[in-house]
């Protein structure tokens, strides 16, 4: 009979572990790839985004709109403390640490335009679509002289 540990992705972690050494585990864990996942749907006026933060409050939090991208960050303290003879952890996977994702949305967007709301661990806000102006054709006549 195998223990649960043979049930997990051991297989997974090793090669994580063997392959990218370098990946920063006390920030971002080993669940950092179910974090921030985004979907994207298109309107007839923009796209609706709706993006994964599962376990942060909202003020932990934030956007940044510069120069046509949109920076959405949420962070979680890491803490230390918690490290001691009287909490030794056999397994940890909540997330802790800092995660961000940057998206070019248009130097048209506004902090105005986007209109964010965070509900069950769900981040939605809307993008708005540049409206193109039609081509108004002016009529540039030259006088005559005579």
């Amino acid at each position: 009979m195998m223990t649960s540990i043979f049930r997990e992705r051991l297989f997974d972690d090793f090669m994580r572990d063997f392959a990218f050494p370098d990946v920063d585990k006390t920030l971002y864990g080993t669940n950092s790839s179910n974090l921030m996942k985004t979907d994207v749907r298109e309107t007839k006026d923009g796209y609706l985004v709706d993006m994964d933060l599962p376990g942060f409050k909202k003020d932990e939090i934030r956007m940044q709109l510069k120069q046509g991208y949109l920076t959405v960050s949420a962070e979680k303290a890491v803490n230390q403390d918690q490290e001691s003879e009287k909490n030794h952890y056999i397994r940890k996977e909540r997330f802790e640490g800092s995660v961000s994702r940057r998206f070019f949305v248009g130097k048209h967007v506004t902090e105005d335009d986007i209109h964010p709301k965070y509900e069950n661990g769900i981040l939605t806000f809307g993008i708005p679509k540049e409206v193109k102006k039609p081509v108004e054709e002016e009529n540039h006549y030259i006088s005559i002289e005579g």
